[in-house]
């Protein structure tokens, strides 16, 4: 059987969402932004990236049109998915955060800009994503709101960050698993939800996207936690080895370095037994699976 080519649909992706992004920023002057914000955000948004959370979405949308999407209710999610969560990285290299000076392969924002206005910066953007995923008539945006806000807010995203640098934190599974269900898989499940959502899919679907999405985020995190230990800032683009300086809790740190690939191999299997029925023995969506933990970066 032929394994689906991940590279040219990663390339025709990430470039198609490179071109809705840049769009989607040009706005932003139009619309009053003061040109030193306008500046900040592109800076962070525009820098590239894998761009898996918007792959992500287009994809399920795609798997359930069973053709490409280009229903503005289905890029307008996929963008808002990465407004959010290049707002979250613009915040966690702040200082006082993580402190990093290295992202995407250069400066942090807050190097460039100053920390005002890298912080304002990640705000903006964490607000437009609403903005862009509410302005429409379509009902289901707000249907897609309710999803962003959910696994981006207290009880998402920001939650786990929180349970991330909490001072009580304990080194056992249990509690690294919830951490990074919130910090990392909450967006990376409303990217596979909100594909679905946004291209009407009906609840078989949403049911595969929720089982993927739970397993591919998971899968992602424990890749990176890999990744900060085996690889170099130069293939990262970023700083390796700030998990451990700072005394953080990772996979291998807690189960070891070959449990670690062992857990990711069996979500990388069950993400691709969920999506079976919506593509086939294999396409964009298994692949995206494979690649979650086989990526270099």
């Amino acid at each position: 059987m032929a394994v689906f080519n991940l590279d040219p649909f990663m390339r025709m992706q990430q470039a198609r969402v490179e071109a809705l992004l840049l769009e989607r920023a040009d706005r932003w002057a139009s619309a009053g932004t003061p040109p030193q914000l306008a500046e900040s955000m592109r800076y962070s948004l525009l820098a590239g990236g894998k761009r898996l959370r918007p792959v992500l979405c287009l994809a399920f949308a795609d798997a359930v049109a069973r053709a490409s999407t280009d229903d503005v209710v289905v890029l307008d999610a996929a963008c808002s998915l990465e407004y959010v969560h290049t707002y979250s990285l613009v915040h966690d290299d702040l200082p006082a955060m993580d402190n990093d000076d290295l992202r995407r392969g250069r400066p942090t924002n807050h190097k460039v800009y100053g920390e005002p206005v890298a912080l304002l910066a990640g705000d903006a953007l964490l607000t437009e994503a609403f903005t862009l995923l509410a302005s429409g008539p379509e009902p289901v945006r707000g249907t897609l709101c309710a999803e962003l806000a959910r696994a981006s807010g207290a009880a998402g995203m920001v939650g786990g960050q929180v349970l991330d640098i909490a001072a009580d934190r304990a080194p056992t599974l249990d509690y690294l698993l919830r951490l990074h269900r919130l910090k990392t898989g909450a967006l990376i499940l409303a990217a596979c939800r909100m594909g679905v959502q946004a291209a009407g899919g009906d609840a078989a679907a949403l049911a595969s996207a929720v089982t993927y999405g739970e397993a591919v985020g998971l899968a992602f995190q424990i890749a990176d936690d890999v990744l900060d230990v085996t690889s170099s800032a130069e293939a990262m683009g970023k700083p390796v080895g700030a998990d451990a300086e700072a005394g953080r809790f990772t996979f291998p740190a807690v189960v070891g370095l070959d449990e670690s690939r062992r857990m990711a191999s069996e979500l990388v299997a069950r993400a691709q037994a969920a999506v079976r029925p919506l593509e086939g023995e294999d396409g964009p969506l298994a692949a995206l699976a494979r690649y979650s933990v086989e990526r270099k970066s």
